[in-house]
């Protein structure tokens, strides 16, 4: 299906297509005021504007509860060989045990299920990343998996219109990679955070896990643009170098960067267990 062929559906029809993106009610509500749509564009624009601009946490939380427990036993078993979430139809029983327990206790946390962009991930990347999280406030949680969403829904989009142009659609607006200057390879599975300063302190707004290249190239969903501000991204560098039993001086190495408009801003990081550098990439 393309475009036009959904904007010649019934406004009833649509509406539940759309809902099956996100989940929340309003949102899909809003959404239909402005059936049919003039682009693929237009559809992603206003899908991101209503969901940071017009929706609230009762309807993020709405969102999330239409999605199963990543992790749960059950849900992987029997439900989890679909294409979003293919890194974790493939786990190990073990890793199916561990993920069962850390979204136990991110849920009781929290107070919603662990929302992650599952594409292109193994599961032992998500377990990390739910470990990681595990160690964030709840309104953190709640505005990365909010962020988390809007990934997901971009996906679903491209699923929904499957005949679609989607070529408009580029990496995420903040991106980053860590070289290992001591061995020359990628850094790998380095946990980092995204933040910025509110309420007088630094907030984890994303958070992502590096691939086997050393990079994270969707550390904000498609179409996202932060305001221009100053910004922080937190490299976890000691559990990466405690995985090979090398010491390090530098156990996290926090680097602190502005935004001066919407381009695109890409923020390496070169490491080796007792110096680090960085600049502004391309």
């Amino acid at each position: 299906m393309n475009l036009s062929a959904f904007n010649n559906l019934s406004t009833d029809v649509a509406r539940k297509e759309l809902f099956a993106c996100c989940g929340s009610n309003r949102w899909a509500d809003a959404m239909m005021q402005y059936f049919p749509f003039s682009s693929e564009k237009q559809l992603v624009d206003l899908s991101a504007k209503i969901w940071y601009d017009e929706c609230d946490e009762g309807d993020w939380r709405e969102s999330f509860t239409h999605h199963p427990k990543i992790g749960d036993v059950k849900s992987l078993t029997e439900k989890f060989a679909g294409k979003e979430q293919a890194g974790v139809a493939v786990a190990t029983e073990e890793t199916i045990t561990q993920l069962a327990k850390a979204n136990s206790e991110y849920e009781n946390k929290n107070g919603f299920i662990f929302i992650i962009c599952a594409t292109g991930k193994s599961a032992d990347e998500m377990l990390a990343l739910l470990n990681d999280r595990l160690q964030n406030t709840p309104d953190e949680e709640l505005h990365i998996a909010m962020g988390e969403q809007q990934k997901i829904s971009i996906i679903r989009f491209k699923k929904m219109l499957p005949d679609g142009d989607f070529s408009f659609l580029k990496v995420s607006q903040i991106t980053t990679h860590v070289l290992d200057t001591s061995t020359g390879i990628p850094g790998k599975d380095i946990s980092i955070k995204l933040q910025a300063f509110k309420d007088n302190t630094w907030q984890t707004i994303a958070q992502g896990i590096t691939n086997s290249d050393g990079r994270i190239p969707d550390l904000l969903p498609q179409e996202r643009n932060l305001k221009p501000d100053t910004y922080k991204m937190v490299f976890d560098t000691g559990n990466y170098y405690t995985k090979t039993n090398t010491k390090t001086f530098y156990p996290k190495v926090e680097i602190i960067f502005s935004t001066f408009d919407e381009t695109h801003y890409h923020v390496p990081l070169l490491v080796n267990p007792f110096g680090y550098s960085t600049y502004r990439g391309s």
